[in-house]
């Protein structure tokens, strides 16, 4: 057992890391099987050696964000802890990222990870970007706010926002309402992100003037699109047609931001999905970037990112079968099916 100190400078600082209730240190302290005291300005961590060097580098870095304003969050900490147990803690500065949209309520919109890091970065500097990977690690977020961002500075004249209407478990046709109500749950998360970073008057009112479109994929066939910051979401369940169409909609002066989930496909069987065929046409292209997003980026609750983890873990050792549930029934059933 050893005891180390470290030399704290700010007290507003320590209490930003530790957290309401001490609940950040309680993480820390549970995960690397230390003690963490606050003794006159100084903070003595206790227990064995490689728990107390980890331990170290994590209130380091952590100490780091809060003097540069970030607040810390418990998603903070296990993500730090999770760079520092990989020997990456010299990323950790990586971490404070320029503010990328400031939302209706007035909080700043920054990328948490060093994933979405280099997500916004590629949005920024290419004119096509391709985002893949799994829920809750805010590629449709991320990528609206970008869209607000640059109509704001008036780098683009209109923020477009797309989906495809694939029927996931139910039909279109089951659902009450005219057409736009039938589509409208397709679209809700770009609602709801519209929302949050406009606030639902200046969302209706750009709305009204044409500034901003929100409509099924379907719609955008026969167009150019000058002078538009344009958002394909969920772009896992594109056929390869739908996906060739979408990108030779690009017109002059506009950005595109593709986002989906390779696994999570709802296409039938026997489709392939436009994400996987996009992703392999459009490498090496000048002005294209393709960033990947993996658990380690989810920044929704913990156990998302375990869940996520345990499905990878499955489909690993169960090839044949897949979280989709589309798995073929056994060779002698499938014998009975056939006849």
């Amino acid at each position: 057992m050893i005891d180390k100190i470290i030399e704290v400078e700010r007290i507003e600082d320590v209490i930003n890391v530790f957290g309401s209730f001490d609940q950040n240190l309680r993480i820390l302290e549970n995960e690397l099987g230390v003690k963490v005291l606050d003794r006159e300005n100084a903070l003595h961590v206790c227990g064995e050696a490689e728990d107390v060097l980890l331990a170290e580098k994590a209130i380091g870095g952590l100490l780091t964000l809060a003097a540069k304003g970030e607040t810390i969050s418990d998603q903070n900490v296990r993500y730090v802890l999770r760079l520092v147990q990989q020997g990456r803690e010299d990323k950790i500065q990586e971490l404070v990222g320029d503010v990328i949209c400031i939302t209706a309520n007035g909080k700043p919109i920054k990328p948490k990870t060093l994933g979405q890091k280099l997500y916004c970065d590629a949005i920024a500097s290419n004119t096509i970007t391709v985002g893949e990977g799994p829920a809750g690690t805010g590629k449709s977020y991320l990528a609206v706010a970008a869209a607000v961002a640059a109509f704001r500075a008036e780098e683009v004249n209109r923020i477009i926002l797309t989906r495809p209407a694939v029927e996931a478990g139910e039909r279109l046709g089951f659902l009450p309402g005219d057409l736009q109500s039938k589509v409208d749950p397709y679209l809700r998360p770009l609602y709801d992100a519209l929302f949050d970073m406009l606030g639902v008057e200046t969302y209706q009112k750009y709305l009204e003037r044409g500034n901003i479109e929100v409509a099924p994929l379907a719609y955008m066939r026969g167009r150019t699109l000058d002078d538009s910051f344009i958002i394909l979401d969920e772009a896992q369940n594109t056929s390869g047609e739908q996906m060739k169409m979408f990108l030779t909609r690009l017109g002059f002066g506009s950005k595109m931001v593709i986002t989906g989930d390779v696994s999570q496909i709802d296409l039938p069987e026997e489709k392939t999905s436009g994400l996987k065929v996009a992703m392999k046409v459009l490498e090496g292209i000048d002005d294209v970037a393709i960033c990947t997003l993996t658990g380690a980026d989810v920044v929704r609750h913990r156990l998302v990112q375990r869940i996520i983890e345990s499905y990878e873990e499955y489909e690993k050792k169960n090839p044949a079968g897949s979280s989709s549930g589309k798995s073929k029934p056994p060779q002698k059933f499938r014998r009975k099916f056939e006849k």
